[in-house]
């Protein structure tokens, strides 16, 4: 049901599924409020609920449920400090400079699904240089704790969502490896591949809006102003959300949580979605839906499904409950976790791709033969 409402809120993005978020929050919302077996409660949930239960309280958990599953847990610490992008106005970027095109060609739409954003060395020198020297925001004391005296300090990023000037940091080319690499696109006005280049993705179904892809940042709001105007193509652009930083809220699932998404110390209560260290829509959503499964299955007396780490949903779900406790963050669906392939695996990337995905349906198929 959630794949249907994100492809007809769907908005071009090569070959990935990025939706206008607006419309899918409200098409999500409705298909909820006219489901016929659900009961919507609108009040705020501050203490754990006592019977069989699913905690999917997302990022932003509030402070009084957060509490209660630190005190549930024992855990000191239940989050760490995510980042979102700036959006900007399409009608301010310049595309005498900028140019639409995917990474490799690989476009759904005729004019480009991305607007690419190309840098030489000099450019991209000038560009690092003011990055580094740009005033952030200081983190609010809201958002240095979870529960009181409880203080994790500034240094705690979720890995795959660095602030840029946090990667800046790391070294002078960090950037042009990371988010601005320049792989698979060609700048037709050189012929070349550029030095670095920023890639703006289409944000609403209007496409009047583009999000700067991995640019999450903590600058203050004159200062990315200042420093992301110097990206070729935004010399003028208009900023309608500028990035920021907030807390994230999720569990040390490894101490915490069974694979079959189970709390270790109370059978009756799962956990889904990010608060469990799963990253990305498909993600979270297939936690929910494993959950569901499992309170169902113990609703009737049946041992909760663990599901083969062979599949994409098991290794998530192997992942976040067997990591060494002390380098924990949450993760996103990609092959890396997947067991290694049988001796003499395929060379090419995409052949490798097939062979992961043809053993995880196989595997698959004689797991649901057992249930």
């Amino acid at each position: 049901m959630l794949l249907e409402c994100a492809e007809s809120t769907s908005v071009p993005a090569g070959q990935a599924l990025a939706v206008d978020r607006d419309n899918f929050s409200k098409e999500v919302t409705r298909r909820i409020v006219s489901h016929p077996r659900i009961e919507i409660v609108k009040e705020e949930v501050v203490s754990i609920p006592e019977g069989p239960a699913i905690i999917a309280s997302g990022p932003l958990t509030s402070e009084s449920l957060a509490g209660a599953i630190v005190a549930l847990t024992g855990e000191q610490q239940l989050y760490f400090y995510d980042a979102l992008a700036p959006i900007v106005a399409a009608d301010s970027i310049d595309l005498q400079i900028a140019f639409r095109a995917s990474r490799y060609g690989r476009d759904t739409v005729e004019e480009g699904d991305y607007i690419n954003c190309p840098f030489d060395r000099g450019q991209y020198d000038r560009f690092v240089e003011a990055l580094s020297s740009a005033e952030r925001i200081p983190l609010r004391s809201f958002e240095s704790k979870i529960a009181e005296g409880v203080d994790a300090g500034p240094g705690i990023f979720f890995e795959g969502c660095l602030p840029v000037e946090i990667i800046c940091q790391r070294g002078r080319d960090s950037l042009a490896f990371g988010p601005m690499r320049p792989v698979g696109l060609v700048d037709p006005r050189t012929g070349k591949r550029p030095y670095a280049n920023l890639q703006l993705r289409q944000d609403n179904l209007a496409g009047s809006l583009y999000n700067m892809v991995g640019f999450q940042t903590n600058l203050t709001y004159s200062e990315q102003k200042r420093v992301f105007r110097l990206i070729p193509g935004l010399e003028k652009a208009e900023f309608i959300r500028y990035g920021q930083m907030h807390r994230n809220t999720f569990l040390c699932s490894p101490k915490t949580l069974l694979p079959s998404l189970q709390f270790r110390s109370r059978a009756d209560l799962f956990f889904a979605g990010q608060i469990t260290g799963v990253e990305g829509y498909m993600g979270n959503i297939a936690t929910g839906l494993l959950a569901g499964w499992n309170v169902s299955r113990r609703l009737q007396g049946s041992p909760p499904v663990v599901l083969p780490p062979t599949t994409m949903l098991g290794a998530l779900c192997h992942y976040i409950t067997n990591t060494e406790t002390t380098t924990f963050q949450p993760m996103k669906a990609n092959f890396g976790i997947l067991p290694p392939l049988p001796s003499s695996p395929p060379i090419g990337k995409r052949e490798r791709a097939k062979a992961y995905a043809e053993r995880a349906l196989s595997d698959l198929v004689n797991f649901s033969g057992t249930l």
